[in-house]
């Protein structure tokens, strides 16, 4: 590359690692903030949320990455621009093909990193976060030693601890087991204790009584005890993971699924392929938009005012592009024979840059008719 090559890509990359950075800090943050809620909820710990938000970065780097060079390619020409930057390669006749060629290297290097992410970071992120929230779930001893708070830990459970001393002895107990519509049993007592055993773990309470309600009957017969023994290795047994999700399966596997992996996810085959082509296409976005932007802010000539209507032309651009890709996305993933159509809005967005281009390079386009002089 010339020098101007090498310093454009390098004011562009700059700026794209600082917008990738300030975009991928703020949703990581909001996510964050739900994500810890939740895992709090839980009863779990801190080590837990850190694991859980580590493996939902490259997902979000992911979505913020098209929209970070895309910022970045429309800032650095803007400033360029302003800043009579881009004279000197004008004036030396660069024309706005070959001005455009360090932003299709700073695209290429980003369409490598969205390629890295969407074929091999995400798909395994999204396994590691479905097995380890699985985990977390049917973690019923961490779920239920919160004190001071009604828990949910299984559909028709409802457990509280008052307090829970150092070495693990939890006071005044309830539990409330209504997992069936004919009867309702709720258990009270003075302490409880959570052992294991090879069968599961074991809620033990001391000096309490059961109160069971019959629907049928509309009876309710209470029962005090010195000790009862609860078992909660069943309400593990109920939860853990489901369905898998098709985005975590190999790229091969989504061209090429089997039984196994349509069993898995319950999703038939237009939809596997579908996310395999999805991401043939996602990796050519940043390459695609950067251009267009660029593109865009190379319309017309200088203004004292600045090039504010180009860069809303770009923007408009964009979102018409992101509207076109969201029209085709349902239409291809109900029907497999139209998977063509993901790759419509990247020909499409080609297709517009290369207009962009040979207009911004016949500056005729631009110049004003002058009026035919008026004869007396």
């Amino acid at each position: 590359m010339t020098r101007f090559d090498r310093y454009y890509v390098y004011q562009l990359m700059v700026l794209f690692g600082f917008f990738s950075l300030v975009l991928v800090s703020v949703y990581w943050v909001n996510r964050a903030v739900i994500l810890f809620d939740q895992i709090l909820s839980d009863g779990q710990s801190a080590g837990a949320f850190f694991t859980l938000t580590l493996f939902t970065l490259p997902n979000v780097v992911r979505m913020v990455l098209p929209i970070s060079a895309f910022v970045a390619a429309v800032y650095v020409t803007n400033r360029l621009t302003t800043e009579s930057e881009l004279v000197i390669p004008q004036a030396v006749g660069m024309s706005p093909w070959r001005m455009a060629r360090p932003v299709a290297v700073f695209g290429l290097i980003a369409s490598l990193l969205m390629g890295l992410l969407v074929h091999v970071l995400v798909p395994v992120s999204r396994t590691e976060l479905a097995e380890r929230a699985a985990e977390m779930e049917s973690d019923i001893a961490a779920r239920m030693l919160t004190e001071g708070r009604f828990l949910h830990p299984a559909s028709g459970i409802t457990f509280y601890i008052r307090s829970i001393d150092r070495d693990g002895e939890m006071h005044d107990v309830y539990l409330s087991d209504a997992r069936t519509d004919k009867s309702r049993t709720d258990y009270l007592a003075a302490r409880a204790y959570l052992v294991s055993d090879a069968a599961g773990p074991k809620l033990v309470m001391v000096e309490g009584s059961a109160q069971t309600y019959e629907a049928e009957t509309s009876r309710l017969a209470v029962t005090t005890f010195d000790t009862f023994t609860y078992d909660i290795g069943a309400l593990m047994a109920s939860n853990g993971r489901g369905r898998r999700d098709v985005r975590e399966y190999s790229t091969y596997t989504l061209f090429f699924p089997d039984e196994a992996a349509m069993e898995a996810t319950r999703a038939d085959v237009a939809e596997f392929r579908y996310e395999g082509h999805l991401r043939i296409a996602q990796p050519f976005n940043p390459l695609v938009i950067s251009l267009m932007g660029v593109a865009a802010l190379m319309l017309g000539g200088f203004s004292r005012f600045g090039i504010w209507p180009q860069i809303a032309l770009a923007v408009a651009l964009i979102i018409v592009l992101q509207a076109i890709e969201n029209g085709v996305a349902d239409i291809s993933r109900r029907d497999d024979s139209l998977w063509p159509l993901i790759y419509l809005p990247s020909v499409l967005g080609i297709l517009v840059t290369g207009a962009l281009l040979w207009i911004s390079s016949r500056p005729s386009f631009f110049k004003r008719v002058k009026r035919p002089e008026v004869v007396a």
